[in-house]
């Protein structure tokens, strides 16, 4: 499986349930996502490329991603969204780099991404404050997991577990 099937693959609404296994102080919650896989030629898609100083010709596909959840011990609810978009780094596309643009905010991140060949997505994060690793992977159609570990320079590492059960399916992107 390559970027651009994984993200087909993920279209529709999850459920998502996340523990945070360091600490207590970092809440898990509970959350709907909606996936929606885009086109290369995608309007969004080109506009992220083009913020990135990328060609967009380079873009195998887009994915935007909207949540709406709640933590744990807490009353507050959280939403956001973000679009991805891979670049292949190589004739291969099952590894490459992934710019990312979250909600109405300008800032883009530039992430590394690898698809394994247990079909399982890596995403890696880094910055002088802030290394992130992300996996994400199919137990069936519709059932996702995915583990995240982030690690700061003081010290402080968190790390969650998300299962994602589909509650909905919507039509993959047309190529």
């Amino acid at each position: 499986m390559d970027i651009v099937e994984f993200f087909q693959l993920s279209n529709g609404k999850w459920f998502s349930q996340r523990s945070n296994l360091a600490t207590k102080a970092s809440p898990g919650g509970r959350s709907d996502l909606y996936i929606e896989a885009l086109s290369a030629t995608d309007p969004v898609v080109i506009q992220l490329c083009e913020q990135n100083n990328v060609d967009p010709s380079q873009a195998l596909c887009g994915v935007r991603i909207r949540w709406d959840g709640s933590m744990e011990l807490e009353q507050k609810k959280y939403s956001g969204s973000t679009v991805m978009v891979p670049i292949s780094s190589s004739s291969q596309t099952n590894e490459g780099t992934l710019l990312r643009a979250s909600g109405s905010t300008e800032v883009a991140v530039t992430s590394r991404y690898m698809m394994g060949t247990d079909d399982a997505l890596t995403l890696i994060t880094e910055s002088e404050s802030l290394y992130a690793e992300e996996r994400v992977w199919f137990a069936s159609p519709n059932l996702r997991l995915r583990t995240r570990i982030l690690r700061q320079p003081n010290g402080v590492n968190i790390a969650s577990f998300c299962s994602e059960i589909r509650m909905g399916v919507t039509k993959p992107a047309e190529n």
